[in-house]
């Protein structure tokens, strides 16, 4: 059998290649209607944050464009 050749500080950790364990863990419950519309609901209310929250950022993303407006202020104004 393989042995490992640096030392190890504890057994279990040594072991834990070979350890297998017997327990099956229990089937998993089916989900109600209930729940399976609640996690529905929850994913598409992020879903519709996130397009929302792109929809609202898209102007922010784009470039700034002066159409032909020079922009002054009024200390520059020359009043």
């Amino acid at each position: 059998m393989f042995r490992r050749s640096e030392p190890v500080p504890f057994a279990f950790v040594a072991e834990a290649e070979r350890f297998r364990s017997n327990v099956t863990p229990p089937p998993r419950e089916s989900l109600s209607r209930t729940q399976m519309a609640a996690r529905s609901l929850v994913g598409l209310t992020v879903v519709a944050g996130l397009v929302g929250a792109l929809l609202f950022g898209m102007p922010a993303l784009q470039p700034h464009q002066a159409a032909g407006k020079a922009q002054q202020s009024e200390a520059t104004d020359g009043r």
